[in-house]
């Protein structure tokens, strides 16, 4: 059997995960990863809050749903395999007054719907049990979510890849893609690669390398950074685990909650504000193509005019601390402004639609010789192993490459 070439755009946990489930399927394919920072993982796997989620939140029957409730169990089977740390140590969803109940229920039927086992719905004394000083008259206990050092997870996946024969390649900033013949040629900052299939794992960047690749830019990605919070050394008794509150349906992210690191520490966030650089991980970073190209989209403009108060809302609170401990408070009635210390943030990679609503569900498009994920937000890390499960089956019947086992 000829060699078939696979190339990888995008060394971020879903692309490394995606390689390495493809050399499971396809061990006679010659796999190569192409990143453009100097290592593995820079972006949204190491700015996030290390969370295993397992499915509690999505919609019954969609392929988030799907891959969250495989992508958890074979994370965390991974994490064992190669001591990674990890700890699957539960969570509460809290309803913090009784106008949150109804949808509370609502969500913990939806998880038993999507197979998660032993939900428990508690009162405001069993709570306290659990986290002493969570307010709130209910709560729903989530005992297969957890926490885990994503970073340390992407990078034993490259070292595995390496070891089985794939590449990565650091490096490696894509600046075009040419047709040749049935294949492509990717241009990069380290030279020409050649591929007779080409996956697209881009994150952040994906919309525009598909669009490098010729496909229609529909969606957009708008970037959405995430700040957060973390407890002062001596309040963080406070929080023993995870603490989230109720989602709003009508808000399309779930708000800020309460996250036990897995190296030590509790953080507090995130929010969601609109960032000004898809790479724009402080207030004042700037991009003018990555501006304008938010700016000028209709997609976005919609956005805002469905979602006004809360895009306001979250601008203001990123710029208070007392505004932020407010929504913090409640979870946590006793945390105080004075209790919280700045941390880290993240930049989730969104797709917005035309008529601008987020796309919830994520977004896998297969061409003959290519396949592009064009929306990978949370739970993808968690996910990320089933995510490249199903991009590997659809890559192996591609009757083009002519990959069999």
């Amino acid at each position: 059997m000829n060699s078939k070439k696979v190339v990888i755009v995008g060394g971020g946990i879903v692309g490394l995960a995606t390689a390495y489930r493809l050399r499971e399927r396809l061990p006679g394919a010659d796999i190569l990863v192409l990143e453009k920072e100097d290592a593995v993982g820079r972006h949204q796997t190491s700015h996030n809050s290390g969370v295993l989620h397992c499915g509690l939140y999505y919609q019954p029957g969609s392929l988030k749903a799907r891959l969250a409730v495989s992508g958890v169990r074979q994370m965390v089977a991974f994490c064992q395999e190669n001591a990674i740390p990890h700890e699957v140590c539960g969570k509460l969803v809290v309803a913090a007054d009784e106008s949150e109940v109804p949808r509370l229920r609502t969500l913990a039927e939806r998880g038993k719907a999507n197979g998660l086992e032993g939900l428990r719905w508690l009162t405001s004394e069993e709570i306290r049990e659990i986290e002493p000083h969570v307010g709130g008259v209910a709560a729903l206990r989530v005992p297969q979510e957890g926490i885990v050092d994503f970073p340390k997870v992407a990078q034993t996946l490259a070292a595995r890849l390496s070891e089985q024969g794939a590449r990565v390649v650091t490096g490696a900033r894509v600046t075009r893609l040419t047709r040749a013949g049935s294949g492509w040629i990717a241009q990069t900052t380290a030279g020409d690669f050649e591929a007779d299939f080409v996956i697209n794992c881009a994150g952040l960047h994906c919309d525009r390398v598909a669009e490098m690749a010729g496909e229609r830019r529909e969606t957009h990605i708008l970037p959405f950074r995430g700040e957060y919070y973390k407890l002062k050394l001596e309040r963080q008794y406070l929080v023993r685990n995870l603490i989230y509150p109720t989602p709003d349906s009508r808000f399309p992210f779930l708000g800020v909650h309460f996250t036990r690191l897995i190296h030590g520490g509790i953080e507090a966030g995130p929010n969601a504000v609109l960032a000004f650089s898809r790479e724009g991980y402080g207030k004042t970073d700037f991009n003018a193509r990555d501006l304008f190209d938010a700016l000028s989209y209709g997609g976005f403009r919609r956005f805002l005019r469905r979602y006004p108060s809360m895009a306001w809302y979250e601008l203001r609170r990123s710029f208070s601390r007392t505004l932020f401990c407010r929504s913090l408070q409640r979870l946590v009635p006793e945390i105080q402004p004075d209790d919280l210390d700045t941390g880290g943030s993240g930049v989730r990679a969104q797709a917005i639609s035309p008529a601008g609503e987020i796309v919830q569900e994520f977004c896998l498009i297969a061409r003959p010789n290519a396949l592009h994920v064009l929306n990978a937000p949370s739970p993808a890390a968690t996910a990320s192993l089933a995510i490249g499960a199903e991009i590997a089956a659809v890559v192996e019947k591609a009757t083009e490459l002519g990959l069999k086992r």
